[in-house]
This record gives structure tokens, C-alpha cells and sequence, in this order.
């Protein structure tokens, strides 16, 4: 439900004199006035939600306002007086009108033309965007890009603070490196009249240690060889080759998730959205809501996670992963409201099928080659596997990970962490899920059962079963089901609770009825007797 809007003359100026400076669209347009039916020339800015007049460019105040929130915007052809074939009739015909159409009753449509085609569109583009809402769903996107933000900045911050210490770590071993050298040079000033010396060794005896350096090298060079050879075929060097290509894997599969998400957004969300908001919508809001949830948020967190996976892969070989999980986690829990209501959004989806016209868009969007032939519900299902995908890769990961790796520890607390997540969900999907069972139940029970509203009753089973006549058999026919005077066999559909036992009849008409006697009962109370024989 929309808030109302208060505003006294000083704000409407005040928003006046932004429109005129940082105005969407500025310009002048043709005004139909309601009363003589006769266009004026006016000078028009579009500033948020809310479009101002004025009688010139220059005009201090508005001569007028209209507020543009759920209103609609679209193109109309040239009045009919305008197919005369006077020169000024002609010069009318060649003006291009566009309607807006207001979303309260009893506010009359304003009739706006201009002279440029171009310029025409850009006004009914501007005027299609002019929604506070819309403002608020960007607001809450920046937020989320803000709080991840400000995560990174952290993180920088605390590295900053860890490269200061090692600067000065490094600063203190420059020092004594500094004075090392200063005694080595000492060193060579008293060992230079030796050398000195050296340089009249016979040709002989140069080439003797020509030759020798010449060896030592070569034999360096080969021991290095077989160092890093036995190093490529070792567990630990195919551990981490294996350990590398998951991690591609990994930045491949984030891609096409982040992908099909998009896929999601921008060919259903988005789309049925502007048709929520047209003058027949097939679709309401709230529809549209419970169908996709929270899935724009949900993209948007994804988009963030691919590109630091994405620039992680652009300093290979080394691949540290751990602190990205370390900011995903937190922001994982988005995903229990979509699991939560998964199925709830299904259903909500296949009522709206019903309407013809619904059901046809919504094919027309299945079309679009980005969709690969897949269905909407395809795409609705891909966020519910991504967290046991997670769980999954980490497994895969820390088998390949060595125990004396630095990010170990670091990779095992964020698969226990999205192993306690995947296992909340799942819980509170059985709980919903039996929450919408024992409702439906109680709405096809034309008198309605209490016992259903009770959320710790947890449905087992239903079906049909054949109530035989009461008969007494001596002391162990103390309980009957149903009607004492049952005198004949008679189908009856039962429902099994974790604390009740409900029996119902079906009337002609398909809908079901509670016994009057019996027809509630108290497994705590009750005693099954199984009777082998059938006669």
C-alpha cells in the first residue's frame, strides 16, 4: 500500500528549482489543456517522480506539477482535425503526441506533443522510468555492493597493516645486510695484494679452472633437473594439479550459474515486472514477488563472489580461496528465504498459467534464444543445488588440500559453516512444507478441523479404507470407529497425523465430511488391535 504525500509550497519550489538544474529530461512540449481544448507551449522538467511546468525557460516558479508514480506513458497518433490539408494542419500533422495516463481516479490524462520523433521517445522513455520505487530497489542493490564494500575495505586494511610490519621486518634486514657488506669490502681491501698475485698464474692453470667451473655448473644444473623431475611425478605435485582444476572447474561453474541468473533477472523478472505495472497487467506485483523472491539480490551477491574468483585465477599459480568464502558466508543466508518458499513460488506459478494471457507472455519469454529452450521453472529451481554445490567443490578441495596448507583450516570452517546452513534449510523446508500439507488438508474439510492449526501435527499418510459394522466380540469391542449404528460396510478417506486420526465421508459431490461421531480421534487414547481372522 503507497504511504501519501505531503509537500507545502516551499518544497514544491525547492524540487522545482532542482528539476530546472539537474532535471532527467528538460525541454519544451505542447500542452493540452482539459477546459478549452487549446495546446500551449510550455516549458517542461522532469525531475524523480514528479514532472513540472513552466511558462518559459526562464520562469522562477512552476506554473504547474504532476505526479508521475504508477502512471503510464505511451504513444498516440495525431488528433483527426489534423487531416486537413491547410499548411498549418499540415505542420500539426507533423507533430508527434504521447499520452500520460495517471493511475488515480478521476485525474484526466495529460496530452503532450513535440516536434521531434526523437525527442518524443526520450520524453515517454524518461516518464516510463520516473518511479520511486524503482529508486528504492537501486538503493537496496547499492547497499548490498556498500556493505561487501566496505567487508573489502577491512580486509585491505588489515593486509595494509601486516605489509607495514614486514616493510619494517625488512628495513631492520637491510640494515644488517648493509653492515655485512660494509665488513666484506674490509675483507677484500686486505685480500687484494693476494689477488693481485693471482692475475700471474700460469695460462695453464686458468684454464684448468675454466674448465672446472665449467663442471660444477653443469653437475648444478643437472642435480636441479632431477630435483624438479622427481618433484612432477610425486602425490604431493598431482595433488596439486588436481587441486588446481578444481578450482577451474569451480570459476566455471560460477560463470554458468551467474549466467543462468542473469538469464533469470533480465528475461522473466525484470520483463514481468513492466507488464505488472501496464494498465491490463496479467500479472499482479505481489505475484511476481512470490515467484521470484529475492533472486535480483541473489544475482547481484554471485556477480561479486565471480569477480574475485575471476581475479584470484589472474594470479596463478597462486590460488588462495579461503577469504573469499570468508565475505560469502555471511551473505549466504539470502538463500533460506528462497528455499523456504521454493515451492510455494512454484505453485504461485502454475495458478498464474491459468490466465490465458499470462500463459502466452510467459511462452514468448521462453523463446528468447538466451533461454535455451529451458522453462521458467528451470531457472527458478538452479539457486536451490548451489549451496550443496558449494559443499560439494570444498569436499573436493580439502581431499586435495594438504594438512600443512595455509588455507586449510580456513577451507574446513567454511564447509562446516555451509553444512550447518544446508541443514537449517532443510529443516525449516519440512516444516513449511507439512505446514501447506495440513492446511490444504483442513480447506477440503467442508467443516474445517481444528487440530490441522496445530503446528507440531505432522502428517504421515492418507487414503481410503473400508469401515466394517460395529460388532460386539466380547470384552475387546469397547471402541468403535465411527456411527454405533453402522449397519453396513461403507469407504471412507482417512487421514494419519503424528497425534490424530481423522475419517471422513465424500458426498456426491466430492467434498469431504467429518464423522459427527468419531470422526476426530486421539492416538494417545486409542489401542490397535490387528484380528487375523477375517471371518
Amino acid at each position: 500500500m503507497q504511504k501519501s504525500v505531503r509537500y507545502n509550497e516551499g518544497h514544491a519550489l525547492y524540487l522545482a528549482l532542482l528539476a530546472r538544474k539537474e532535471g532527467t529530461k528538460r525541454g519544451y512540449l505542447s500542452k493540452k489543456t482539459a477546459e478549452t481544448n487549446r495546446w500551449h507551449e510550455k516549458w517542461f522538467a522532469l525531475y524523480q517522480n514528479v514532472l513540472f511546468y513552466f511558462e518559459g525557460e526562464q520562469s522562477a516558479r512552476p506554473a504547474g506539477m504532476y505526479m508521475l508514480e504508477g502512471c503510464n506513458c505511451e504513444r498516440v497518433p495525431a488528433p483527426k482535425g489534423c487531416a486537413a490539408g491547410s499548411a498549418k494542419d499540415a505542420a500539426l500533422d507533423k507533430q508527434h503526441y504521447f499520452t500520460v495516463l495517471f493511475g488515480h481516479e478521476g485525474q484526466k490524462p495529460l496530452e503532450l506533443r513535440c516536434e521531434d520523433e526523437a525527442d518524443g521517445e526520450e520524453w515517454v522513455e524518461a516518464i516510463h522510468q520516473a518511479s520511486y520505487s524503482d529508486i528504492l530497489i537501486e538503493r537496496e542493490v547499492l547497499m548490498q555492493k556498500y556493505i561487501h564494500l566496505v567487508q573489502i575495505v577491512e580486509t585491505e586494511k588489515i593486509a595494509a597493516n601486516q605489509l607495514r610490519h614486514q616493510l619494517e621486518d625488512q628495513d631492520t634486514e637491510i640494515e644488517r645486510l648493509k653492515s655485512e657488506i660494509v665488513a666484506l669490502n674490509k675483507t677484500k681491501e686486505k685480500m687484494r695484494p693476494y689477488q693481485g698475485n693471482q692475475e700471474d698464474e700460469d695460462p695453464d692453470i686458468k684454464k684448468i679452472k675454466k674448465v672446472q667451473s665449467f663442471m660444477r655448473g653443469w653437475l648444478c644444473r643437472r642435480k636441479w633437473k632431477t630435483i624438479v623431475q622427481d618433484y612432477i611425478c610425486s602425490p604431493h605435485a598431482e595433488s596439486m594439479r588436481k587441486r588446481n582444476q578444481i578450482v577451474f572447474n569451480m570459476v566455471e561453474a560460477e560463470s554458468e550459474y551467474v549466467h543462468q541468473l542473469y538469464v533469470l533477472v533480465n528475461c522473466f523478472l525484470r520483463p514481468l515486472r513492466m507488464a505488472a505495472s501496464s494498465k491490463k497487467p496479467p500479472i499482479s506485483h505481489d505475484d511476481v514477488s512470490s515467484i521470484f523472491l529475492n533472486s535480483e539480490t541473489i544475482m547481484f551477491l554471485h556477480e561479486i563472489f565471480h569477480q574475485g574468483l575471476k581475479a584470484r585465477i589472474a594470479n596463478w599459480p597462486t590460488l588462495i580461496l579461503a577469504d573469499l568464502f570468508d565475505i560469502l558466508l555471511p551473505m549466504l543466508n539470502i538463500y533460506q528465504e528462497f528455499v523456504r518458499n521454493h515451492q510455494y513460488s512454484l505453485q504461485v506459478l502454475a495458478n498464474c498459467k491459468q490466465n490465458r494471457d499470462f500463459d502466452k507472455l510467459l511462452k514468448q519469454y521462453e523463446a528468447n534464444p538466451a533461454c535455451e529452450g529451458r522453462m521458467l521453472e528451470t531457472f527458478l529451481t538452479y539457486p536451490m543445488f548451489q549451496i550443496p554445490r558449494y559443499i560439494i567443490t570444498l569436499h573436493e578441495l580439502l581431499a586435495h588440500t594438504p594438512h600443512e596448507h595455509v588455507e586449510r583450516k580456513s577451507l574446513e570452517f567454511a564447509k562446516s559453516k555451509l553444512e550447518e546452513l544446508s541443514r537449517v534449510m532443510h529443516d525449516e523446508v519440512s516444516d513449511t512444507e507439512n505446514i501447506r500439507k495440513n492446511l490444504a488438508i483442513e480447506r477440503t474439510i467442508v467443516e474445517g478441523c481444528d487440530i490441522l492449526l496445530d503446528t507440531s501435527q505432522t502428517f504421515i499418510r492418507q487414503g481410503s479404507l473400508i469401515q466394517v459394522p460395529s460388532v460386539e466380540r466380547g470384552k475387546l469391542s469397547k471402541v468403535r470407529l465411527g456411527s454405533l449404528s453402522l449397519k453396513k460396510e461403507g469407504e471412507r478417506q482417512c487421514f494419519l497425523f503424528t497425534k490424530h486420526f481423522l475419517i471422513c465421508t465424500r458426498s456426491s459431490g466430492g467434498k469431504l465430511h467429518l464423522l459427527k461421531t468419531g470422526g476426530v480421534l486421539s492416538l494417545i487414547e486409542c489401542t490397535l488391535i490387528e484380528e487375523t481372522d477375517a471371518s
